[in-house]
């Protein structure tokens, strides 16, 4: 204390000036701290919020706000505030070592394992000198800490340069023997079946039409241009076209099937404009009712969408078609081919009408419709995955007391509204329907709503944002043919780069029509399986 005194100066205004000086530094470190402490909360509260709103669209996906967004837009909603959150993050981090050290040990704890079959890079970080500091004595390994991290290595174009010596013998004149040349898929090209593989995947699979593809080969030094990916495009469906029609017919010996279509735009040679086409779907999953037959799905092009089309791809089906109230199914019903088929009605588009009426202000009555039908799915949570007797005795002892209420309770309200009112219209939609919306009451197999179809259209529907058209009638069918192997791929748990280069190799290498069951995307992937098996 003797020496602080003794430093400070005699003179009074040289210590009032010192005095000063430090009031400053104070005032300025408190200012800075609040400063500090202002950014900390505002970044916690900022956080906080697009957390919430985070949760709040997270939460929109299954409550009443899901169809106020198209399901795509909603995740890019989602994408951007969770990168928000991340941004946030990453600065506090850097500000917070202690923090930083705190969240890095809950993410290692959290963020799961990596697949097994990736290929193990091992790098051994060793310190620069491992001789004891203190004696200089060569040290030993006592133990290790490791680490995993994903990486990628960008995709990598090459050449295969296929060599066929010849050979010939010293002694005789016509002895020259050389190996055959390998079937190509397209004769004279550039491409192997892999690289055909991986345009038909990036363009059906991932929606990236052609044109982005030739960029960013050009962005590779690798000048192809949209002609002739679209080329090596229509050699590849004419050569999966069979196995197309064989999936359609697999499809169609199902028990059960989901039909529903969605416009396919078709430019219109000649007119200069484009025609509305339609791509009709058909699902079978028997997953929910532990079915053993597996998922697929096959999408047949049409340039209409009456009940022609309708009657065509299901020529010749015996039994349950799962659809949405469309006037060209019930026609199909009550025609000759309906006497072998039997429709059952989806209650997800009677859940929508009663949603329309419902978002728009108070309505009562729609909200009473979807608390009565959520209640319905409910039980259908509870019992996916039981067998169909199982499914059918509890949807008869829970199910269907709701069910007739429902009836009862949709007759009375006609009763009590204007017969010109929407939802009167939407309560007559549900009644004359009211058959074929039952029918799950009475068989295990049936599902509440045709889900697995909607789902499987949807790819199509991306596809159709990027690529906007199709440029002619048979361009749609080769659309369609190459989506459905894609599209089952998925539904199977099969990748489909994979899967479309081995089978074109194998097709292209004169593969055995009547074996092609064989090359059906579920019996592909137990052939693989049991060969990495060996």
């Amino acid at each position: 204390m003797d020496d602080v005194t003794d430093q400070l100066p005699a003179e009074i205004d040289a210590l009032q000036a010192l005095v000063t000086a430090a009031r400053a530094e104070r005032d300025a470190a408190i200012a800075m701290c609040d400063a500090a402490i202002t950014a900390r909360d505002h970044a916690l509260s900022q956080m906080d919020r697009l957390r919430h709103l985070l949760r709040q669209l997270q939460r929109a996906q299954f409550g009443r706000r899901s169809e106020k967004l198209d399901p795509e837009q909603l995740q890019l909603a989602i994408e951007d505030i969770e990168q928000a959150v991340a941004a946030h993050e990453a600065a506090e981090v850097k500000k917070d070592p202690a923090g930083a050290r705190q969240r890095a040990e809950q993410r290692r704890a959290h963020r799961g394992s990596l697949p097994p079959h990736l290929p193990h890079i091992d790098v051994t970080i060793a310190p620069e000198d491992t001789n004891c500091p203190c004696c200089h004595a060569a040290m030993h390994v006592i133990g290790e800490e490791t680490s995993k991290r994903l990486d990628v290595v960008p995709a990598q174009f090459r050449v295969i340069v296929t060599h066929r010596p010849k050979y010939a013998c010293r002694a005789c004149t016509d002895g020259v023997v050389q190996a055959p040349a390998p079937e190509r898929l397209i004769k004279g090209g550039l491409p192997t079946e892999a690289m055909v593989a991986h345009v038909l995947v990036a363009k059906y699979a991932w929606h990236l039409p052609l044109h982005r593809q030739a960029q960013m080969l050009l962005a590779q030094g690798i000048d192809i241009k949209r002609a002739v990916l679209a080329f090596w495009v229509g050699y590849a469906a004419a050569e999966l076209h069979p196995l197309w029609r064989r999936l359609r017919e697999i499809i169609l010996t199902a028990s059960k099937i989901a039909v529903d279509e969605t416009t396919a735009p078709v430019l219109e040679p000649g007119r200069g404009r484009t025609k509305k086409g339609f791509f009709w779907a058909i699902a079978r999953d028997d997953r929910p009712w532990g079915g053993t037959d597996p998922p697929a799905v096959a999408y047949t092009y049409a340039p209409g969408r009456g009940a022609i089309h309708a009657l065509e791809l299901l020529d010749g089906y015996r039994g349950i078609v799962q659809c949405d109230g469309y006037a060209a199914y019930k026609t199909i019903a009550n025609g000759p081919a309906g006497e072998a088929i039997t429709l059952a009605f989806c209650w997800s588009h009677l859940r929508r009408r009663f949603y329309d009426v419902a978002e728009n202000g108070p309505a009562p009555i729609a909200s009473e419709a979807l608390a009565r039908i959520a209640a319905l799915y409910g039980i259908e949570k509870t019992i996916s995955g039981r067998s169909a007797e199982e499914r059918r005795t509890i949807r008869q002892e829970r199910s269907k007391p709701i069910v007739l209420a429902l009836e009862a309770w949709f007759e009375l309200q006609l009763t009590r509204i204007s017969g010109k009112a929407k939802i009167a219209e939407h309560i007559r939609y549900a009644l004359n329907h009211w058959d074929g919306l039952t029918r799950f009451l009475d068989d295990g197999r049936i599902e509440l709503d045709t889900n697995i179809v909607e789902r499987s259209i949807r790819p199509l529907v991306l596809n159709r944002k990027n690529a906007l058209f199709a440029g002619h009638d048979q361009g749609a069918e080769n659309w369609a043919c190459i989506a459905s192997l894609i599209e089952t791929c998925k539904l199977c748990g099969v990748e489909p780069q994979a899967y479309l280069t081995d089978v074109l190799t194998r097709l292209v290498n004169l593969w055995p029509a009547s074996r092609l069951d064989e090359l059906m995307p579920w019996a592909w992937a137990k052939q693989h399986a049991s060969q990495l098996a060996v």
